[in-house]
């Protein structure tokens, strides 16, 4: 991993920035702002040497006194235009990357999240972007002031006394040579430290996300065991950035003060000699905080440029993958359209094959169900047909015309996917039922009831004080698993699906959910095609066509009473489930 974040340049996170539509003149306006505060900032030492070589009641003139006041406050006012400017840029900036990525991470293919830790992917969107807008905000102008104070200062310096600016300057080389080590070291560190973040999110992310599961396995101990292995991690690397800052504190702090001494020393003798004015000495003073606090400053800016250049490697991986184009392709209306599937081969590991030389066909109107052992790969091809996946081999057809020539928009809007699990955004009943729709279509609630009771739902939602408008909770948590499914199918009803897939949507109710669930499924197949999974096969019997699958491999196809004649192992399920 260090190897690979050690060939990180610094052109991919310029062109990213270039990318994005940042406010230009924002940007140019703040920096000149912030230069111009700098600048101001170098003319006070200048008055103050005025005001200490000439001080006395009398001396004192109110044209310098109200000169050194205009320049402050001047700075003051500067410097706020110059931070809200330049806060507005990198906030603009991390908004740009943030829904760059948000758009990206919805249309990625399946199997980037089949790999990827979502909580992994939520800190790339957050923490990442969020490394790239501190650099811009607050340390990239910090640099740049550094490098025009340091330049203005060291310039003045040379013309107010040239012998005491090569004295303090012997001290910048010591500085470089302490503080370069040390930023390299943080740099490592900071990154090791994303990634650490990364993983942690995710456990915690994937932890919180299964609650129930946890407690009901009595998982605690071990869910607090890994937690805190994480939360130690993130603690050792926050230990190894302290003692970086640990070191470079007090090393700064010696240097500065060891040239401070020495100029006041040196200085000290020439203002007795006659040969240098108290007020040159303070100015001289005033000039070497300017020089010297941006150089300490360096080191964090250069660490957070590698902390940045490494997120924006991560944030380009991801806006660098291929994904899904949902308008590409044609507009197909699949309704009386055979649906062929021939001679798959499917693996989500190639040296580990899940579909071999599958094949079936689907003709309008004909109720094609699967059956088999577990992990045979059925809802493998339901993933293949929704074009979650694509084959290694072999084609998917819908009246003769290859489904990856479709749109994806136009394919998926017509499928209606029943699945076992249900599966529910959080929010409303109402908002569950529509998603996905167009707003466009202005579904009134009527609609809604209609396919509510189409779908055996009605009932129980007006049972609810709030009715379509109840909350269901996180992943519908709040609703049985018959009450899911019945607005599963309910939703399925409002898009008009000409294909429908059900997948073992019965297989985790209640035999009294099961009737009711099943009786709406089959009004919802009424003149669709449909493809169903089923373990039980009560369910199945009645099918057109049942396609027997083992270990990836089609081993039969016909009707029940067919298979129960010819296939040994089918008949083998029928005698245990159905005698």
């Amino acid at each position: 991993m260090d190897k690979m974040q050690e060939k990180v340049t610094l052109r991919p996170f310029v062109s990213l920035l270039f990318s994005l539509k940042i406010p230009t003149w924002a940007l140019i306006t703040g920096l000149a702002a912030s230069i111009i505060t700098t600048l101001v900032g170098l003319v006070v030492p200048l008055l103050t040497k005025n005001l200490v070589d000439g001080f006395s009641v009398d001396a004192i003139s109110p044209l310098l006194i109200t000169g050194l006041a205009a320049a402050f406050i001047l700075q003051a006012v500067i410097s706020g235009i110059s931070i809200y400017l330049l806060s507005m840029v990198g906030q603009k900036v991390v908004a740009g990357l943030r829904e760059r990525m948000w758009e990206k991470l919805i249309r990625l293919r399946v199997p980037y999240f089949d790999q990827q830790s979502s909580g992994e992917t939520v800190s790339r969107i957050v923490n990442d972007t969020g490394i790239v807008r501190n650099l811009i905000t607050d340390h990239f102008p910090q640099f740049i002031n550094g490098i025009v104070s340091i330049i203005g200062a060291v310039t003045i310096l040379l013309v107010l006394d040239w012998k005491m600016t090569l004295i303090m300057l012997l001290a910048v080389p010591v500085t470089v040579a302490v503080m370069i080590p040390l930023g390299r070291r943080m740099a490592k560190i900071s990154r090791n430290l994303q990634d650490e973040t990364a993983v942690f999110t995710g456990h915690v992310q994937q932890t919180l996300s299964e609650i129930r599961l946890m407690k009901a396995s009595t998982a605690e101990k071990v869910e607090e065991a890994k937690g805190l292995k994480g939360i130690g991690k993130l603690f050792a690397l926050g230990l190894k950035e302290a003692k970086i800052y640990a070191l470079i504190a007090p090393l700064m702090y010696t240097v500065v003060m060891i040239v401070i001494v020495v100029i006041i020393g040196y200085g000290g003798i020439r203002v007795a000699e006659g040969t240098m004015s108290t007020g040159s000495l303070v100015a001289f003073l005033l000039y070497l905080f300017q020089i010297i606090m941006p150089i300490t400053t360096f080191a964090l800016f250069f660490t957070e440029l590698q902390k940045a250049k490494g997120a924006t490697e991560r944030i380009i991986h991801i806006l660098d993958l291929s994904q899904e184009e949902e308008e590409q392709g044609l507009e197909f209306d699949i309704a009386h359209k055979t649906l062929q599937i021939a001679h798959v081969h499917f693996a989500y590991e190639l040296e580990e094959p899940i579909l071999q030389d599958v094949s079936f066909k689907a003709e309008p109107g004909e109720m094609i169900a699967f059956a088999g052992p577990s992990g045979s790969g059925k809802t493998t091809i339901f993933s293949l047909i929704e074009r979650f996946y694509e084959p290694q081999m072999g084609e998917i057809t819908i009246g003769g015309i290859p489904i990856k020539n479709l749109s994806l928009t136009s394919w998926r809007s017509q499928i209606g996917y029943v699945s076992q699990e249900s599966a529910m955004m959080g929010g409303t009943i109402r908002e569950n039922l529509v998603y996905g729709l167009s707003a466009s279509l202005d579904i009134s609630d009527d609609k809604l009831w209609e396919v509510a009771s189409m779908a055996y739902a009605e009932g129980f939602i007006r049972d609810f004080p709030d009715g379509l408008d109840t909350a269901v909770g996180e992943r519908g948590i709040k609703l049985s698993g018959g009450q899911r499914q019945r607005i599963a199918i309910a939703r399925a009803f409002l898009r008009d699906p000409k294909i429908l897939m059900m997948d073992e949507a019965t297989a985790s109710l209640d035999s009294q959910s099961e009737g009711i669930v099943q009786q709406a499924l089959s009004r919802l197949m009424e003149g669709r095609t449909t493809l169903v999974i089923a373990h039980r096969l009560s369910t199945i019997v009645e099918a057109d066509k049942i396609v027997f699958i083992e270990k990836g491999r089609v081993t039969g196809i016909g009707t029940h009473s067919k298979l129960v004649e010819s296939h040994s192992l089918y008949r083998e399920f029928a005698e245990q489930q159905l005698t």
